[in-house]
């Protein structure tokens, strides 16, 4: 996925949270979005993936040389925050397997695949529910980064991940294939050392 902001700026009320940010991120170079907690990264990303409409300024998408309509990009992006919530009431092997009714997995990884790449076999028939956190937040990442989709959106992948977490992030994200397009939003170095571009939101204050 090609992403493309031209002039974009979002407000609440009379506050811009960013504007005139334009940037290209092309498939391939890992961007990062970076700036203290309550900078806008989040709001960012969420204007991105058409959670929230930006103020001003425009968003293209492009896919193999096409334009791909705002309506259609939720079908070819994926999303993993600390904050965005799972159905608790499934159990791991159920929540796998139901997102992927909806979006087919990298490779053609089974369900039962994934689960082994999360490293989360042995709950495979737990409840959501009773996950810690940290497990959720491995459940999360792993949807989005093993689900087919040109544009993946990371905000604070490394959330409630303890040492060991924090190591299979690093590990699987820079599994990702070439023609992925990934955006992280973070203050963490940690979690966006690989990146090959920096921006600081903060630079977008006016």
């Amino acid at each position: 996925m090609h992403l493309s902001l031209v002039g974009l700026g979002k407000k609440f009320d009379r506050e811009w949270i960013f504007r005139d940010l334009t940037l290209d991120a092309p498939p391939g170079q890992p961007l990062a979005v970076t700036g203290p907690n309550g900078s806008g990264k989040t709001t960012l990303l969420q204007v991105i993936c058409g959670q929230m409409p930006a103020s001003e300024g425009t968003i293209s998408y492009g896919l193999s040389g096409k334009s791909v309509e705002p309506d259609a990009v939720f079908r070819h992006l994926t999303f993993a925050a600390p904050y965005l919530e799972l159905i608790e009431e499934f159990t791991l092997a159920e929540l796998v397997r139901f997102h992927g009714r909806f979006k087919a997995f990298r490779r053609r990884l089974s369900p039962q695949d994934l689960i082994d790449l999360l490293e989360l076999t042995s709950a495979r028939d737990k409840s959501i529910r009773h996950f810690s956190s940290g497990m959720k937040q491995r459940v999360k990442l792993g949807l989005a980064l093993y689900s087919e989709a040109t544009l993946v959106l990371l905000d604070e992948p490394t959330a409630n991940l303890d040492a060991r977490g924090a190591a299979w992030y690093r590990h699987h994200v820079a599994r990702l294939p070439p023609d992925v397009t990934l955006l992280i939003a973070s203050n963490q170095p940690a979690e966006y050392e690989f990146c090959e571009r920096v921006v600081d939101i903060l630079d977008y204050k006016r």
